[in-house]
């Protein structure tokens, strides 16, 4: 509450500033024009042409908001700002004293010298304010005894110079020793003072001259956003071997905004998410915004970790509407918390409901008229799930089945459901259960509902409930050991804000095929013992020797590397990079519908052999490990 204050109370400071500047600089320029001869014009009047301008420019610069920037901060956006508020205060003053004297006697050309002063008397103060400071922390810096971290910037572009113009502003730990850039062409070029000493591909021998001039670099900083997960890869690599630790520059939009109150810069830790990143894929933002802007929308499974990313993104394109559907209490009071503060003008309901309670379903989706459903309830944990067979075969099966035949009630336009690489020959019930409801969706899809239904399938979530990652980083806080069922299984990674873009992009293609399946490329699998080793190093620990790994068996149910295409469904490129298309593979509806009925009778009496026998009819290629 303080900071609010006293920042309102800079901004006043300034915009008295600027009024005044305005004030001042109309008799300035009066003088520079006539000279002595601006003494026989009468006082009042000079002092009134002058209290006119500076009103003028008081409700221009209020208007223009320049008292809302940071002198600190002052740059060529504020030099450009300044100058068209100065603009249209000379504008507007020019036809008000036209109406008041005709210009008779005032000279036309003193509002050309007067815009000049008027840039220079509001831009002025503001540059040499930040000069000023820029040199206060140089001093500092001079005096300070204090040893500062000796980094190497990774990186030669706009990034890198945003990067070391903040840095020569703030008080800071760190000194840039060099730049090494991926670029050869910027090699020998100079950044803000900073030499480009070499490519990024020979930086163990830039380390080396560094370390004989007594500059070793301590830590490697990335200032290009972006980058692939290989190349972090390859570089936290280079950095562990190297003895030293990578890092990111801050976010470019945090830079550009200003550094904070405490004017400080900290650069920040590589995460798991930049090791296994994957280039941003370029999205149809507009097609995204026809599709919700203005629409009713409602996401089943809000509080679980795609349901509530769905939600938070589908928010930030402004829908009419939107309805988060969830059963357990919490995760849906936790997702309205965070939906109310991030988007408080955005319309929102919240429903506790299980979509297993047909007649609720249908009556919420009867009463909601949703445009779109993102149906994402399901249970997901593959050993949990195997334990639990009924159950996970009344929610991911039977709930499927509820909400898609309450869109087709409803008259819902679309409904996109959230699948998973585990329905490809699946080798536990969650994944066989993924697979029927997925066969059940494309069967009213190919038979014309008047709901259009999009299934998207796509592997593991980077941090996600039950994920491996949030399991491994709870067992480094304990000193470890990472435990790893077996040393060669794989997983495909995606983090969970790039499964829901594609998503939300998928949701948008028209695909002209009846009960498709659109899969999500998830780049290269990983390798789950070389997560584990990763994680540690990102620690600052040495695998195997201060944390070890323990490797535990499969669990029931798990197979040792995942599939995203059946080899019966080939694949059709999209014009989207990162969807891709697979035919579809499906049962006739009355087959399915007749099935699942079967299916949900068997289940709710507990008739596990029953459940079995629908299963093998359904999914053939199902089939344990263990098999």
């Amino acid at each position: 509450m303080r900071t609010r204050t006293t920042s309102f109370s800079k901004g006043y400071i300034a915009f008295g500033h600027d009024v005044i500047m305005a004030g001042l600089s109309l008799p300035l320029a009066l003088y520079l024009r006539l000279g002595d001869v601006l003494t026989f014009y009468p006082i009042t009047s000079i002092v009134g042409w002058s209290l006119i301008f500076a009103a003028i420019g008081g409700v221009v610069f209020w208007r223009s908001r320049l008292y809302r920037g940071v002198w600190r901060y002052a740059s060529l956006m504020d030099l450009t700002a300044i100058a068209k508020a100065s603009t249209l205060t000379i504008l507007i003053f020019l036809p008000v004293m036209f109406f008041l004297t005709r210009l008779e006697d005032l000279p036309r050309s003193f509002l050309v010298i007067n815009w000049f002063l008027l840039m220079a008397m509001l831009g002025g103060p503001r540059f040499l304010y930040r000069m000023a400071k820029d040199r206060r922390i140089e001093l500092s810096r001079m005096q300070s005894t204090e040893r500062r971290i000796p980094i190497l910037l990774v990186g030669a572009g706009d990034e890198a110079d945003l990067f070391l113009q903040s840095l020569a502003r703030s008080e800071s730990a760190y000194e840039v020793v060099g730049i090494v850039s991926d670029t050869p062409g910027r090699v020998g070029r100079v950044i803000r003072g900073h030499e480009v000493i070499g490519a990024s591909s020979d930086i163990e021998r830039v380390v080396t001259d560094l370390s004989a001039r007594g500059n070793r670099p301590q830590r490697l900083v990335l200032t290009k956003e972006g980058l692939p997960g290989e190349r972090v890869r390859e570089l936290f690599a280079v950095a562990d071997q190297l003895g030293m630790t990578l890092a990111r520059a801050p976010d470019p939009g945090e830079l550009r905004e200003g550094l904070g109150s405490d004017d400080r810069l900290e650069v920040r830790e590589i995460a798991v998410e930049d090791l296994l990143g994957r280039p941003q894929a370029v999205l149809d933002r507009k097609a995204m915004a026809s599709l919700l802007c203005d629409r009713k929308v409602l996401v089943t499974g809000a509080g679980g970790t795609i349901g509530s990313e769905l939600a938070h993104q589908i928010c930030q394109f402004g829908p009419a509407m939107i309805t988060l559907v969830e059963n357990g209490e919490f995760n849906l009071y936790q997702v309205d918390q965070e939906i109310g503060q991030s988007f408080p003008d955005v319309a929102r309901r919240t429903v506790l409901a299980d979509v297993r309670d047909r007649s609720r379903i249908l009556s919420l989706m009867q009463s909601e008229s949703p445009d779109v459903v993102f149906h994402a309830a399901a249970l997901k944990h593959v050993p949990m799930v195997e334990m639990n067979p009924l159950e996970g075969m009344l929610t991911n099966v039977v709930g499927t089945c509820n909400v898609a035949d309450a869109c087709v009630a409803a008259a819902v336009p679309k409904m996109v459901m959230i699948s998973t690489d585990k329905a490809v020959n699946p080798t536990n019930i969650m994944g066989a259960s993924k697979r029927i409801a997925e066969c059940y969706v494309q069967s009213l899809d190919r038979d014309n509902t008047g709901t259009d239904f999009v299934t998207v399938r796509f592997g593991n979530v980077l941090g996600s409930t039950g994920s491996v990652v949030p399991l491994f980083e709870r067992q480094l806080k304990a000193g470890g050991p990472l435990t790893v069922t077996h040393p060669e299984v794989t997983r495909y990674f995606m983090t969970v804000r790039e499964a829901v873009e594609l998503v939300l992009q998928t949701a948008c293609l028209d695909a002209r095929a009846p009960g498709r399946i659109f899969v999500l490329d998830m780049g290269q699998p990983v390798r789950i013992v070389d997560l584990a080793r990763q994680m540690i190093r990102l620690a600052g620990l040495r695998p195997d020797e201060d944390v070890k790994i323990e490797f535990t068996g499969l669990r029931p149910g798990e197979k040792l590397y995942e599939e995203l295409i059946h080899g019966g469904e080939p694949l059709v490129e999209t014009a989207v990079s990162g969807i891709l298309l697979a035919e579809p593979r499906t049962i006739e509806r009355v087959a399915i519908t007749d099935a699942v009925e079967h299916l949900r009778q068997a289940a709710m009496t507990g008739d596990l052999e029953v459940v079995s026998t629908v299963i093998a009819g359904l999914v053939p290629e199902y089939h344990k490990p263990t098999d």
